[in-house]
């Protein structure tokens, strides 16, 4: 997009309105930082660190590897990991042989791994030496374009004592029965020179990561990503966000670089939130990137997390609305020390003004709320990052070189008036190539407005008078209600303001009268009671009769995905499948 200031006076004091210096590789990150600060820590893991020296080795040794397999420029690499510090090195290990990432989530199952991998032609999988992760592969792989499989143990990237404990212990997790042709992570590093291929990198047309969407309309579609995708996405969100690193700089500066900060790695890095907004990040500023395999780790759950921001001090937490949720509604927040934390990025669903309220009230960080998709690598908008600029409840400003409209929902060429809601469109550096072998997902998923091509994201929102941009809710999951339109998410942000509600999800299912009404799902906090009754008197009191949810059902879990997204269509097929006995 050409250099158009967005039309609000709210536009963040020395922020730019385009953003140019992005037309790179990805791996130029690393290599950046590993120039200009080799000794600093690049990954934190279980209190064991490297630097962006070692980092940078390993890398330039895995790139070596591949380049020796025959892997080319183009070709397809799997990585099924959780966040552990091999990741990173994987990850820019294939970019610097030209090839592709295929990020898998590490929580699928052999079918589910199977299609991704025949999907994207893999040639390669790296995958986690555990006694579940390295079967489920061995599985998936059948019938796959799949030559090699590389397993990787955390027992030497763990503290040395640690590691001979664990071994001592049997705690180190370790597959059965490896097939002797399957390759260790550790050896083929070790047999490799520092010595990577010279690849060609065109950044603005060259895929660098494949990520696979949700699924929410059958099988998951792989999203082909640029490494300028990445690279403008990193980039315009430093030029945006603006902090105060303790010198009361009015307004706020750019994010300091050269091991000032520590991003806490609590999204998983297969996500585009996680690799852009943590991983890539960490790598541009020479910031330390704490590796979290599991958030959810601990008893209660959440716990070790809660331990690891007090030990490691991250300043910067990416996160999705669930994992705020579970913060501020753990037992024992208050025993531990969170006040490292500047600033938290909220993404990946609509984060409720009350949850909001209620994390800041506890760490003294500031959520920023912004939005993007898959297909956008992921960032598109970001609110303010300050409280004076930020309008709770939207997701502020496109960052800068990004446009976006609102779209008639008949007609996905006209354009609306601010105020009017219709479907968003997103035009930037960041938006994907388009769907790998899906011609007519790509012919349906894009329009062209004056000169521009516009993805259309599937969600509904609308710009207010102050410029201010806000998502009502996905197409799909708007319920109509006797002719009127409710959004779950407007219900949802209302219960979340009863002081028993954790989690809510809202749906429409089917009613004679009205042809749809709301149910509501709701999992109470811990040592909570309320009755149906209790919460349809409060939902009289808060919001129109067609709002109001018909019925209440109380849960003791609310479905997430492994992102922590609320999954609505989970709550519905089910109901759907209720209904029908």
């Amino acid at each position: 997009m050409a250099d158009v200031q967005w039309n609000t006076p709210f536009w963040p004091e020395g922020v730019g309105t385009d953003c140019n210096d992005y037309k790179f590789p990805v791996f130029k990150f690393l290599d950046d930082s590993t120039e200009r600060h080799p000794d600093k820590i690049f990954t934190v893991f279980n209190g064991a660190t490297r630097t962006f020296a070692q980092v940078s080795d390993t890398v330039n040794r895995i790139a070596a590897f591949l380049a020796g397999k025959g892997i080319s420029k183009g070709d397809k690499v799997a990585i099924f990991l959780p966040n552990l510090p091999q990741f990173p090195e994987i990850l820019f290990g294939i970019l610097k042989a030209g090839a592709v990432a295929v990020n898998c989530n590490p929580v699928y199952t052999a079918p589910e791994l199977n299609h991704q991998l025949k999907d994207s032609q893999a040639k390669m999988v790296f995958c986690m030496d555990h006694p579940t992760f390295y079967p489920n592969t061995v599985k998936a792989v059948e019938g796959t374009g799949v030559e090699t499989i590389i397993l990787c143990n955390i027992k030497s990237y763990l503290p040395k004592l640690k590691a001979v404990l664990g071994s001592l212990l049997g705690k180190i997790p370790k597959a059965d029965n490896v097939d002797p042709s399957h390759l260790m992570f550790d050896d083929i590093v070790a047999a490799s020179r520092p010595e990577p291929p010279a690849v060609e990198i065109d950044p603005e047309n060259d895929t660098a990561v494949m990520l696979y969407t949700g699924g929410t309309t059958g099988l998951p579609k792989g999203a082909e990503l640029t490494h300028t995708n990445f690279t403008y996405d990193v980039m315009a969100i430093i030029e945006y966000a603006r902090f105060d690193h303790g010198n009361g700089t009015k307004g706020g500066e750019t994010m300091y670089e050269g091991g000032f900060h520590s991003f806490l790695g609590v999204l998983p890095w297969y996500h585009s939130f996680g690799i852009t907004v943590a991983l890539l990040m960490s790598a541009k500023l020479a910031a330390r990137l704490i590796c979290i395999p599991d958030p959810r780790a601990g008893n209660p759950p959440f716990t070790e997390v809660l331990k690891a921001v007090q030990k490691y001090r991250p300043t910067f937490m990416p996160a999705v609305p669930t994992i705020f949720v579970a913060f501020t509604n753990h037992p024992k927040i208050d025993d531990y020390d969170l006040s490292s934390l500047m600033g938290c990025f909220s993404g990946g669903g609509p984060l409720p003004p009350e949850v909001c309220h209620q994390f800041e009230e506890k760490t003294g960080a500031i959520i920023f709320e912004g939005y993007g998709l898959t297909e956008t690598a992921p960032v598109v908008s970001v609110n303010p990052t300050n409280k004076e600029g930020r309008k709770i409840g939207t997701i502020g400003f496109p960052i800068p070189g990004t446009d976006i409209k609102i779209l008639d929902l008949e007609n996905p060429l006209k354009e609306l008036e601010r105020g009017e809601e219709g479907e968003v469109a997103v035009c930037g550096p960041q938006v994907m190539k388009g769907y790998w072998m899906q011609p007519e997902a790509n012919q349906e998923s894009f329009v062209n407005i004056d000169g521009n091509r516009y993805f259309l994201t599937g969600d509904i929102g609308k710009i207010d008078d102050d410029g201010y941009i806000s998502i009502t809710d996905r197409k799909k999951d708007m319920i109509i209600v006797g002719g009127f339109n409710v959004y779950p998410r407007n219900v949802e942000d209302i219960l979340y303001t009863h002081p028993k509600v954790e989690l809510a999800a809202v749906v429409g299912v089917p009613n004679e009268k009205s042809g749809e009404q709301a149910k509501a799902f709701i999992k109470l906090k811990d040592g909570k009671t309320a009755s149906e009754e209790e919460i349809k008197n409060f939902c009289k009191e808060n919001m129109a009769g067609y709002k109001r949810p018909k019925e209440i059902e109380f849960r003791d879990e609310i479905p997430v995905s492994n992102v922590g997204k609320v999954l609505r269509r989970v709550l519905r097929d089910e109901e759907r499948e209720a209904r029908k006995e």
